[in-house]
């Protein structure tokens, strides 16, 4: 993992007396280990986008793909701002990670080839990915991918004590 040193608040209007900020280091291991994300883009006619999808945290950004013709892609070709959230559907146990940044396109073929071994290192064979030309490749179809460094993270511990830590990062 990549070693960042955002800004970090407890945000006590949210947060239970007993509660502390939570340390990035854990958010970004729960980052990396989450397997689903949502990921909220926003149609050229304002309407809002979400759809479930795998991520891969890898050297500070989250990584994600899908088909050049698919709604989120062509979302992101007029706007690029994302959020993507990952945690448990629960109340009151748990934490929840909200990641606002950029989306952008990742073409070059050497760190698409480290992040199709990061794929398959994560979710199994089945998220195989040859590289060719700036997509993943994987049967007949291609997928694009982008990379969003966070420009801002939201942490909400659940349950015993309920807390809401915010990250914010000078440089995404």
């Amino acid at each position: 993992m990549t070693t960042m040193h955002p800004e970090t608040r407890l945000d006590r209007r949210y947060s239970d007396e007993t509660a502390e900020a939570t340390d990035w280091r854990e958010a970004e291991a729960r980052l990396a280990a989450a397997e689903l994300f949502w990921i909220s883009t926003v149609r050229p006619d304002g309407r809002p986008h979400v759809t479930p999808l795998p991520a891969v945290w890898s050297d500070g950004a989250l990584h994600f793909c899908t088909g050049p013709e698919e709604r989120k892609a062509r979302n992101l070709a007029e706007n690029p701002h994302v959020v993507l959230t990952t945690g448990t559907n629960t109340w009151n146990q748990g934490y929840d990670l909200v990641v606002e940044g950029e989306a952008r396109r990742v073409t070059d073929d050497a760190r698409l080839r480290e992040l199709a071994a990061a794929w398959e290192a994560k979710y199994g064979s089945v998220w195989h990915f040859e590289v060719r030309e700036g997509y993943f490749r994987h049967g007949s179809g291609r997928a694009a991918v982008y990379s969003v460094a966070p420009r801002t993270v939201f942490g909400f511990g659940k349950g015993e004590p309920f807390s809401q830590t915010r990250w914010r990062f000078a440089d995404a």
